[in-house]
Formats: structure tokens, C-alpha cells, sequence
């Protein structure tokens, strides 16, 4: 399955991204490779993580990663993943 990111997300992790590297730039470089690395192994498995606490839809899934909630939709018909966006985790009430 191909990944491809929204510009919603794109524009959140800018933000983020340029939040941690206020303390290290190094950091924040890190940061983003680790959280790509960890996106790339949804092709594998895209069910694997759970069914988003955001949607009603089991195509929307959250990925949680370093305190963000990482939100993706799978199309199976366009073979296809896209990453929605990109938050601070927020624990289901």
C-alpha cells in the first residue's frame, strides 16, 4: 500500500517539529525520523493499530506515537494510506 500524507498533517508536524526544535533541533530531527520510521510499518499491518477514538469508521485508525495521536485512513480499494493528521494524544473518557 502507498502512504501519502495530507497537507493537514504536513502542516501540524511543521508546527510540532518547529516546537521541539525551539530546545534541539536534534531532537526534533529525531523525532520526525523515528515517527516516519514508524508510519512506513503500517504497510504491513494497517489494521494493526486501533480503531480511531475521533471516527465511528474502522478504516480510521490512531497511531500513538511519543504523545501524538497519528490518524490514518486505510483504502483498500486504492490500495492507499492516508495520514489525516497529527495531534497530542488526548486519553478516550
Amino acid at each position: 500500500m502507498q502512504i501519502v500524507r495530507s497537507k493537514k498533517y504536513l502542516n501540524s508536524l511543521q508546527e510540532i517539529m518547529q516546537f521541539i526544535s525551539t530546545d534541539s533541533k536534534k531532537r526534533a530531527l529525531t523525532f520526525r525520523n523515528q515517527l516516519d520510521k514508524q508510519i512506513s510499518n503500517i504497510q504491513d499491518m494497517p489494521y494493526k493499530y486501533r480503531k480511531s477514538i475521533y471516527f465511528n469508521n474502522e478504516t480510521i485508525r490512531d497511531l500513538i506515537f511519543k504523545g501524538y495521536t497519528i490518524v490514518y485512513k486505510v483504502d483498500e480499494a486504492k490500495e492507499q494510506i492516508t495520514i489525516l493528521g497529527i495531534k497530542k494524544y488526548k486519553a478516550e473518557l
